[in-house]
């Protein structure tokens, strides 16, 4: 297989990367089409859907080898479950499956159609292999089950980021950013309170700290 498009996104590292497509619905994205799939007839009729699916490489993660098992962070670090019941990225095929929220199709730029996305949980410059519509009546299915999912707990952090901080960030990325840090981008086995940790996110680093619940931004370098 061969890339059609790359997504830009604030992500220029794996690391704070929301674990699932969606999670984060303030997290924008555009995908730039490769040139010889820019013809606006590929796209025709998407814009009546309101969410896509888009399938891509997990490019950062290439190996050789495979394992029958992973160690899902969400689950400590410590406890091995079968590569096929995980969305790890260290699989067989580096291929990942995300389910985003189509906002606009710029039709007419420099660079072709361009797909404007929210949801995200791509890293900046991901390879996308394919574009497939999200249709409810299949891909919803309210009966479903999450295996061991189901018995994470779903808590968020409280998110501090002192004023002098957040002024330095733009106003449309900034719940973004609180969403982002919400959702914990530590490992679940990384419990240090005096750790500074730093995030790579829309330019900036961003530094904090985690302690009994609340992160706090310590630190901003552009």
């Amino acid at each position: 297989m061969k890339p059609i498009a790359h997504i830009r996104t604030d992500f220029p590292t794996r690391f704070g990367i929301p674990r699932q497509g969606g999670v984060v619905g303030e997290l924008k994205g555009r995908v730039l089409f490769e040139t010889a799939y820019r013809n606006p007839d590929a796209l025709r009729g998407l814009e009546h859907f309101s969410h896509i699916w888009l399938i891509w490489e997990f490019s950062d993660t290439r190996r050789d080898d495979w394992s029958p098992t992973v160690r899902p962070p969400r689950l400590g670090g410590n406890k091995r479950m079968g590569v096929f019941a995980t969305r790890s990225p260290f699989r067989p095929n580096p291929i990942g499956l995300s389910s985003v929220r189509l906002e606009q199709i710029e039709w007419h730029t420099e660079v072709g159609p361009v797909l404007h996305v929210a949801g995200a949980d791509l890293m900046d410059g991901t390879p996308i292999f394919d574009i497939k519509p999200y249709i409810p009546y299949a891909d919803c299915h309210s009966d479903a089950t999450g295996g061991f999912t189901d018995d994470i707990e779903k808590s968020s952090l409280e998110v501090v980021i002192p004023e002098q901080w957040l002024q330095m960030i733009p106003p449309a990325k900034q719940q973004a950013l609180r969403d982002v840090l919400a959702q914990d981008p530590r490992p679940s086995y990384q419990d240090d309170p005096d750790r500074v940790y730093g995030l790579a996110f829309a330019g900036f680093d961003v530094r904090f700290t985690v302690s009994d619940g609340l992160l706090t931004v310590v630190d901003l370098l552009d």
